[in-house]
């Protein structure tokens, strides 16, 4: 089984009705759900993940903020909101130092990663050998890898090989937006993958709400209804 990650999210920002959608996804089973640094005020955000948290949920904040400067203050909005997990960011020392004693599990990003939203560079062997770093620093618990968001790389090729390289959980974030998808990345090792603007964009089956289309990536992810 492969874990799923209900992002809140669409091209890299958390969507205004998160609240709302959220509510409807009350009984679907969910156990992950995430957003981004980017978008509604943390005050808002901490009302999301209250109401997650209240549902049983564990929540995810993705860093995709490019400059240290941003990244600092998402990753200090995250200990405020009380999140479970962060993910992404490219500055893993001051990461695992500001989240240090908090509980909350840290996946920053492998790799160079540029742009918003993010892009993912280098060659298979240099991000697998980046994850091995991040992983060994005191603090990091696992790392967010943006396996489909790589414009030549092979993303099963290269989750495989991150995953081999590291002791941790692998997340493939970012434009996973198919069952198959889902497979390959389960028969590589991952231990979770996200998906928010597909979902949003109705492009997985159980559509057109968003509720029947988690329910349906649920389903993938837990062994049933994966097709090729």
């Amino acid at each position: 089984m492969i874990e799923f990650i209900f992002m809140l999210t669409h091209d890299d920002v958390t969507v205004d009705d998160a609240a709302d959608v959220l509510a409807d996804l009350r009984d679907s089973g969910l156990r992950y759900v995430g957003f981004k640094d980017v978008g509604p005020p943390p005050s808002v955000l901490r009302e999301l993940t209250d109401a997650a948290h209240d549902t049983g949920m564990e929540v995810m904040l993705e860093v995709v903020s490019t400059r240290a400067g941003e990244e600092v203050r998402s990753l200090m909005a995250a200990r405020a909101i009380g999140v479970d997990w962060v993910l992404g960011g490219t500055h893993p020392e001051k990461g695992a130092a500001i989240l240090a004693g908090t509980g909350i599990r840290y996946c920053p990003f492998p790799g160079v990663v540029v742009g918003h939203p993010s892009v993912l560079k280098g060659d298979i062997d240099a991000i697998a050998a980046d994850a091995a770093q991040l992983i060994a620093l005191d603090g990091v618990h696992g790392v967010d890898l943006l396996a489909y968001r790589h414009d030549t790389a092979d993303p099963v090729a290269l989750t495989r090989a991150v995953v081999e390289s590291v002791d941790g959980p692998v997340i493939a974030a970012g434009s996973v937006a198919t069952l198959e998808q889902i497979a390959d990345l389960e028969a590589a090792g991952a231990w979770g993958f996200t998906i928010g603007g597909a979902i949003f964009e109705a492009r997985l089956p159980g559509g057109p709400t968003v509720a029947g289309q988690v329910e349906a990536v649920l389903a993938a992810a837990s062994g049933a209804g994966v097709g090729r």
